[in-house]
């Protein structure tokens, strides 16, 4: 087993850079009182030596802090859904959510002490991809981390939030064999996403099951986006024998594909049915309303919250992987194969 480095102090600090203990109390409290080459000498072995301040002790006026929410792109409909419940399930106990942007490349070294220092009790991470150094910076700064629906998990004690992916793949495979569909493409994310992975897995074996087989190029792989569907989708229906059917990984992915079988004159759901994933409420605007498998996304954020604050407090957890039920929601952008325009 690895050892983990011992945590560095400020007598650790006071030493190596010659200095008493209050000298570098005063450099990390911005006092100026302290000599612009000793500051400096002071600011380095900081870095260096990875310093975290001690969290606040408990009833401590500070010690509620607050919860940091990342995501590592921009706010969209499935973000705002989580960041409700995040927040909803914070003010039930009285503790603040802080929501940023944060790409992969920004987590630097000194990334988790600054959230110790602004007062941060836990981190919660959206579909984000997390390196081991990254997790070793927040186990040293003894800053629990959640994951919700995360890209990959370099360990399998990191603590995640999800939902039933493949069942949820499954389910929407099946609504369309059901119609009659054979030829089913798959729009989804990012390959090594884990949530992507189960459910495209979901979606072969529902085809699997059926003796549907799977066309050479009817699985593609985008970044959840709605440009994905527009553009991929696109080459989906360029195929010499395109599909009467996507399933995509996302609502927004979905919204994309609609936008691609417009511009080729295919009409929603006669000409193409079209099923998406996560029930934002881009997916109850669309036109046509869409089919979808909802995500109890809320659900997720609060979950998450609650899961960050048991850890920030000690407290052991019975699983480090959750997952809640998805359920397939049935409007307006599927219909049966026998309808649509081109042979099923």
């Amino acid at each position: 087993m690895p050892v983990t480095p011992r945590r560095a102090t400020l007598a650790t600090v006071a030493a190596s850079a010659g200095v008493s203990v209050a000298t570098v109390s005063k450099v990390l409290n911005g006092r100026s009182d302290v000599a612009p080459t000793t500051r400096s000498l002071v600011q380095s072995l900081l870095l260096q030596h990875d310093y975290v301040a001690p969290s606040p002790r408990r009833g401590d006026a500070a010690a509620a802090g607050t919860i940091e929410v990342e995501f590592d792109t921009d706010i969209n409909a499935y973000s705002t859904e989580i960041i409700q419940g995040a927040v909803d399930a914070g003010a039930e106990v009285g503790v603040g959510v802080v929501v940023s942007i944060r790409r992969g490349a920004e987590r630097t070294t000194g990334w988790a002490r600054d959230l110790v220092s602004a007062g941060r009790r836990a981190v919660i991470a959206v579909t984000a991809e997390m390196t081991a150094r990254q997790l070793a910076a927040l186990s040293r700064a003894n800053l629990p981390l959640v994951v919700i629906d995360p890209l990959n998990l370099p360990r399998t004690d990191v603590t995640s939030v999800g939902s039933t992916n493949f069942a949820g793949g499954l389910a929407a495979t099946q609504h369309l064999l059901s119609f009659g569909h054979r030829r089913i493409a798959y729009l989804g994310g990012p390959a090594t996403a884990a949530c992507n992975q189960a459910r495209m897995h979901g979606y072969r074996a529902a085809m699997e099951g059926a003796g549907a087989p799977v066309a050479p190029g009817y699985v593609r792989e985008g970044h959840f986006l709605y440009n994905d569907g527009v553009e991929l989708g696109a080459e989906l229906l360029d195929l010499p024998e395109a599909p009467t059917a996507i399933f995509a990984g996302s609502d927004e992915t979905a919204l994309g594909i609609i936008e691609a079988a417009r511009a080729r004159g295919l009409r929603i759901p006669e000409d193409l049915s079209i099923v998406g994933f996560d029930d934002t409420q881009v997916a109850r605007m669309g036109s046509p309303p869409l089919t979808t498998v909802r995500q109890p996304l809320r659900e997720m954020g609060r979950v998450a919250l609650r899961t960050a604050l048991r850890l920030a407090a000690g407290e052991k957890i019975d699983s480090h992987h959750v997952e809640l039920a998805t359920e397939l929601v049935v409007r307006g952008s599927t219909a049966p194969a026998s309808s649509a325009g081109v042979p099923g």
